[in-house]
């Protein structure tokens, strides 16, 4: 009679136990304990939430296209809105390309392009505040400047074509540093509403870029 009524009180423990578990889940309203389980519905939403991963990164492929086009046509107007919000992403890819396409001649000047780079940068952002009355931030002059290599890339792909030490390679280099200060020009004085002094920022940008054209030619 002991043992009898002892199972009967485990037997009555378990389905207490089990029956207590059923608090702990439910299948028909898919909750537990911890809350309600994630859904395959509130995953995709969760998904579709998320910025394009281009704009996480801070890469906008639109105005680098028309920066771009800005810049391989030198009689297209610039936006006076172009720099608004300066991007660095399409600078740092054309210093890469033209490091990269001076490789391919056999020439190594990462270096000689970082400091005339940021040198150039430093004199062109002290010399812009000095003209300007409203002035220009540093990332405008580094993303303009930057763009403005375009011109250069193509002189360094010609570069690893052909030979330019010949009188070829000094009338190629002129035209694409003239194209390049005039672009970069362009761009400043339409940023700082200078369009009288155009001739005057193109000159140091021509500077500028007549160095990489000699660290291409020779």
């Amino acid at each position: 009679a002991v043992v009898s009524t002892q199972s009967t009180g485990s037997g009555d423990g378990n389905q207490s136990f089990y029956s207590s578990g059923a608090s702990f889940y439910d299948p028909s309203t898919n909750m537990g304990s911890m809350g309600a389980a994630p859904t395959a519905q509130t995953t995709s939403s969760s998904f579709e939430d998320e910025p394009p991963l281009m704009e996480e990164l801070g890469i906008d492929l639109t105005q680098i296209y028309q920066t771009t086009m800005t810049v391989l046509n030198p009689n297209k107007p610039a936006a006076t809105n172009l720099m608004d919000d300066p991007d660095l992403s399409g600078p740092l890819m054309f210093c890469l390309g033209f490091g990269s396409l001076l490789l391919l001649s056999g020439k190594i000047h990462f270096g000689y392009i970082y400091g005339v780079a940021l040198i150039g940068a430093a004199s062109m952002y002290t010399l812009l505040n000095l003209m300007s009355v409203n002035g220009v931030s540093a990332s405008i002059t580094v993303s303009v400047l930057g763009y403005c290599m375009l011109p250069m890339c193509l002189l360094a792909a010609v570069a690893a074509l052909l030979s330019l030490n010949g009188l070829f390679g000094i009338m190629l280099s002129i035209v694409t540093v003239s194209w390049a200060a005039f672009a970069s020009s362009k761009l400043f004085v339409s940023v700082l509403a200078m369009y009288d002094q155009q001739p005057l920022v193109a000159y140091p940008c021509a500077l500028m870029y007549g160095i990489f054209a000699v660290l291409t030619v020779f």
